[in-house]
């Protein structure tokens, strides 16, 4: 992975990890064939998202995107290059996302800087405001991205049984963490990568509990109440 310095912000380390992703594919050498590629390797998790990693093969992912067999099995020899590459693409974009994410609300976190005082009250209602932010964007992901979710919990479940998947598996956790590492050096805190690392835990917990149980079932007032537990011990409530 290329190297970034500890004070590289959120925006330039997912920017950096997007432009970090290899793949195992042949490579593609027109712009029209890498648009056939990326159709495969989006056909491929669409079947993925829908049916499991386990029925991915080329028969049916070429059906999926609309091309002839011999055009996946052209660009990918067999079927864990094509597995390996397709969750690669899902990092890669969603580091790019994320970049772009993070360089659009930096204004809104150093608005949060500002807010920052010693009255207790003060402090209390701007980590009231933040759990409810939390708890929106799970909602959010849940109602509108449940795709990505879902793409997500099978790259991660199949990392453990695909060595060539544990390092994308640890820069897409990265980049997950790392803007909450900087939230959390925005709010003071005297350890923010461990924090970060148990928020970005309590929220991809919630997400996948969404998914399991439905976000129609899903304990809010239980969810606010964890998120709001640990958030006012970070902030010395």
């Amino acid at each position: 992975m290329t190297r970034v310095s500890r004070k590289s912000s959120p925006a330039q380390v997912a920017s950096a990890v997007a432009g970090s992703v290899q793949y195992q594919g042949r490579k593609a050498a027109r712009e029209g064939s890498e648009q056939r590629r990326q159709a495969i390797l989006d056909a491929a998790m669409r079947i993925i998202v829908r049916d499991g990693v386990r029925a991915v093969r080329h028969r049916a992912v070429a059906a999926e995107a609309g091309v002839p067999l011999s055009a996946t099995t052209y660009y990918f020899k067999d079927i864990q290059d094509l597995i390996t590459d397709t969750f690669a693409q899902f990092v890669e974009r969603n580091a790019a996302e994320l970049s772009a994410f993070w360089g659009s609300v930096e204004g809104n976190l150093q608005e949060i800087a500002s807010r920052l005082t010693g009255n207790p009250q003060s402090r209390q209602e701007l980590t009231d405001n933040i759990v409810e932010m939390a708890i929106q964007y799970v909602l959010m992901q849940l109602n509108q991205n449940r795709g990505h979710l879902m793409a997500e919990q099978a790259f991660l479940q199949e990392a453990l049984l695909n060595p060539r998947l544990s390092r994308l598996a640890g820069n897409h956790r990265r980049i997950l963490s790392q803007g909450a590492v900087h939230f959390f050096e925005v709010l003071g805190s005297s350890n923010p990568e461990q924090d970060a690392r148990l928020l970005t835990a309590i929220i991809l917990q919630m997400e996948y509990q969404g998914l399991l149980v439905g976000v129609e079932n899903l304990q809010i007032d239980v969810l606010r109440d964890l998120l709001k537990r640990y958030l006012y011990l970070v902030m010395g409530l």
